[in-house]
């Protein structure tokens, strides 16, 4: 019914937008006409490095180590609105040279050509690796002349899905010598001549980048800035537990554009609230390419700043990070003014990028249409054609920001220099530079530079030690002598990644793993919480005794940390029973709060989900011997969660006694939710139905066990782990029309947030009682909404059935441009306004 709304709403919007735009094409500018419509943040400047016929719809750059800049065109992308022909051969690599130093590009060679679709490419020792129709290939120069001679496989499955907007890039080289990419969970590496697939977490739609500690940041369409504060594959080590934290963390709530010019062309223009009164777009639909910037040539106060790109909106955002303990948070230093904006249709910023010079490069597709044929209305295709956005194709510019009394300098090729002179270079001041001395000097595999680096790595500025730590592990230099002098080193950042390396030499020498297990616990008695996450995920292979005892210790004073939890837990793999004994008679747990109830019912979780019969049997007689303990009823709560999400019954050997019929101690619906676990002699399970109660499919109760533990860790601290409400925080869920009501309603409070008084089950909440504003969740993603929403809906005897998957999506795009939490007034009549329309 919505969708059949939204094509009859699409259809009286052009007539309108018909008259509000002129039909007239979008005039096509030349480089020199398009740098007069930029407005750029004071004291900066922007100038042109390249433009067509020399490049042609670019995508993505890089720079090389003696500063050619190779670029990516996707030159099939997209040559007419119904994507026509876009599987033709012409998509290219070029590298681009400034011969005369001018800071302009002037020469330009064709080292691959004949490419369906490319979309990134990571530079490697004689050549590149491009990711082309969905392939991955290694393509080498062998005599030098900028031109592949060779072009062969590595993996044909690299990119997923042929829809240019949903497929794997990014290629990104990281501090540990993996390169990464977004859209994708796969990374690779160079060991002993062979590219190495490995399997890593899930990140972003849409370019990659990192900032000086190594922590990848990425983003999605609608949410521009999203940030690993773990190491990769840390917290997905532990198959009995799946982490709401630490991965894909939301920088920023904040997805307000300001766009200098008129934006009808996005694709859902059509829909209220996407243009404001001006008919500019209001928040991201297409962030993309985010970049960390690195380097000292911009204003020492850009220094760390993440840009952000939105082609549609014709600008660039800038984002000021802040680090609070192990979270990092991104504001926007100047609202309602972006750091780069054009009134120039046609300028599409996809792609950023810093340079030898420490410049910040602007990948400008200069393209009328954007947007996939794929996901384009017919609202959009009618506005790509009246308004000529269709025409004057495989055109392109890079440009180049710089302060204003900038001027360029002579590169220095990086190819001549020593392997020494390149350890000298990994404690520049420019991470550019750092980067890739370090990648120089692993391709080289010298290791006649092994006293260097280790002298580097012991006395150097920080930076420096980290990246002359990281060059050691990659030329297989590392050794735990070391790494021991190094590992009580109050800096936070180098004692981390120590210890992260340490770890491959402890899991296999017993005396390097009691020396190791010995410094760590005395460093943990002390340690910020930056230093205890790292420990915590570090203690994973240790043997049991001291592994509980660092644990249950970092537990004691950061337990309020989500991040902290999932570390715990998933350096616990198989040893979650143990752990949870050693809790069960641990002094500092027998009192209770809310963090430990939480951190308990996530341990249970993980034992229901290992499945060993004993283990399970002993939770059930502990709930059984003392069902009015809070640990026990914690464990229930894990057990019941859970119940409905299990393959297959698990057998025991008899009954439980708590599971008897008529036992008072539990719920006889809780009693019948567990029976249905397990099957023993004389009993076949059969699930609990109550009398009215919805059934979820397999699917809907995975999402409900799922959204249990991000209910926990996002959203019990106000609405508490019962559902029954904080004192001073939020009311409660239980029995509430707000959660077992309207679907859309409840999904549009999560996604913008909702301020003001506002009524639950008769009774009237407002502030001081509860919190003025409940903030926006708009960061987390359409899964993980979907699962708490369904969770909620469907616990404490709520019982409104599962979440649509599809609800939450259409949802964001529908209600794309609110940028201030609902009051209820409001948010109530824009729900009836829907149902109306339907």
């Amino acid at each position: 019914m919505l969708k059949s709304f939204l094509v009859l709403f699409s259809f009286f919007s052009l007539l309108l937008i018909g008259a509000k735009f002129p039909i007239e094409d979008t005039p096509v500018l030349s480089p020199s006409e398009e740098q007069k419509t930029f407005v750029l943040e004071k004291g900066l400047k922007i100038q042109l490095v390249a433009s067509e016929p020399m490049v042609e719809d670019p995508v993505t750059i890089n720079f090389d180590e003696d500063g050619r800049l190779w670029v990516v065109e996707m030159r099939g992308y997209m040559p007419d609105i119904e994507g026509n022909n876009e599987k033709n051969p012409i998509g290219r690599i070029s590298v681009l040279e400034d011969t005369n130093g001018d800071g302009q590009m002037d020469k330009s060679t064709i080292y691959l050509d004949s490419l369906i679709l490319p979309r990134a490419l990571a530079l490697i020792k004689g050549g590149i690796l491009v990711v082309e129709n969905q392939t991955l290939w290694q393509c080498l120069d062998l005599n030098g002349d900028l031109k592949a001679d060779t072009k062969t496989l590595i993996d044909k499955e690299y990119a997923g899905g042929s829809a240019p907007e949903h497929s794997g890039n990014g290629l990104l080289r990281g501090l540990d010598n993996h390169y990464y990419n977004a859209k994708s969970r796969l990374r690779y590496q160079f060991v002993s001549g062979n590219w190495v697939r490995d399997s890593t977490e899930f990140r972003g739609q849409w370019g990659i980048s990192h900032d000086d500690k190594g922590r990848l940041h990425y983003n999605y369409n609608w949410s521009q800035l999203h940030a690993d504060l773990v190491p990769p594959n840390y917290l997905s080590r532990n198959k009995n537990h799946a982490p709401s934290s630490g991965i894909d963390h939301g920088l920023s709530t904040d997805r307000r554009v300001y766009p200098i010019r008129e934006t009808p062309a996005v694709n859902r223009g059509y829909i209220p609230g996407t243009l404001d009164a001006q008919n500019r777009l209001l928040e991201f639909t297409a962030a993309c390419s985010p970049l960390v910037y690195r380097e000292s040539t911009l204003p020492r106060a850009y220094f760390g700043n993440v840009f952000v790109c939105e082609p549609t909106g014709n600008l660039v955002k800038r984002n000021i990070i802040e680090e609070k303990g192990i979270e990092l948070l991104a504001t926007d230093p100047h609202p309602g003014i972006e750091f780069l904006a054009s009134t120039d249709e046609r300028f599409r910023p996809v792609n950023l990028s810093s340079g030898p010079d420490g410049a910040l490069y602007v990948v400008d597709m200069y393209k009328g249409i954007m947007q996939h044929v794929l996901y384009e209305t017919p609202y959009l295709k009618e506005q790509y054609a009246k308004r000529g956005l269709d025409k004057y194709l495989n055109k392109g510019r890079i440009w180049r920001i710089v302060p204003e009394n900038w001027q360029p300098k002579k590169v220095v090729k990086l190819s001549a220099l020593s392997s020494l002179q390149l350890v000298a270079k990994l404690s520049s001041t420019d991470g550019w530079m750092r980067d890739m001395a370090q990648k120089l000097l692993v391709e080289r595999g010298d290791k006649a530079i092994e006293k260097a680096l280790i002298g580097l790595a012991k006395n150097g500025n920080s930076l420096g030690r980290l990246h002359a730590i990281w060059t050691l592990d990659g030329l297989n230099l590392i050794q735990s002598n070391l790494l021991f002098e190094v590992v009580a080193e109050k800096n936070v950042l180098v004692s981390n990644t120590v210890m992260r390396l340490l770890e491959k030499f402890a899991k296999n020498n017993p005396l390097i793993s009691s020396k190791f297990q010995n410094i760590l616990q005395k460093k943990s008695l002390n340690a910020s919480i930056e230093q205890s996450l790292q420990i915590a995920l570090s203690a994973g292979i240790f043997s049991n005794e001291l592994k509980y005892n660092l644990l249950a210790g970092i537990l004691d004073r950061f337990g309020s940390s989500a991040i902290i939890k999932d570390a715990v837990v998933s350096s616990l793999e198989n040893n979650e029973f143990a752990f949870l004994k050693y809790l069960n008679k641990n002094q500092n747990w027998q009192k209770p709060n809310m963090e430990k109830e939480i951190f308990i019912e996530m341990l249970t979780s993980a034992i229901v989900k290992k499945g060993h019969p004993n283990e399970l049997n002993t939770v059930l007689t502990l709930i059984n011997s003392r069902p009015n303990r809070w640990q026990e009823k914690s464990y229930l709560m894990g057990l019941v969660v859970q119940s409905s999400n299990i393959p297959k019954p698990i057998k025991l050997e008899k009954m439980p006694l708590i599971l008897a019929s008529g036992n008072t101690k539990i719920e006889e619906y809780n009693r019948q939710k567990l029976s249905a676990m397990f099957e023993w002699p004389g009993h076949v399970p059969a699930k609990a139905v109550a009398a009215d109660q919805i059934i979820l499919k397999p699917e809907e109760q995975n999402m409900f066990a799922k959204g249990r533990i991000q209910y926990l860790n996002t959203c019990a601290g106000c609405h508490g782990s019962d559902g029954k409400g904080v004192p001073r925080f939020a009311p409660k869920l239980v029995g509430s029309e707000w959660v077992t009501g309207n679907e859309t309603r409840l999904a549009l409070i999560v996604l913008h947030g909702i301020e003001g008084a506002i009524t639950v089950g008769g009774k009237k909440y407002d502030a001081p009682e509860i919190l003025p504003v409940m903030p926006a969740h708009s960061t987390l993603d359409d899964a993980t909404i979907t699962n708490i929403l369904t969770y909620i809906r469907n616990e404490w005897g709520n019982n409104a059935g599962p979440l649509s998957r599809f609800l939450i999506g259409r949802t964001r795009h529908t209600t794309q441009g609110r940028v201030m939490p609902w009051k209820v007034e409001d948010l109530n009549k824009h729900v009836e306004n829907l149902k109306e329309l339907k």
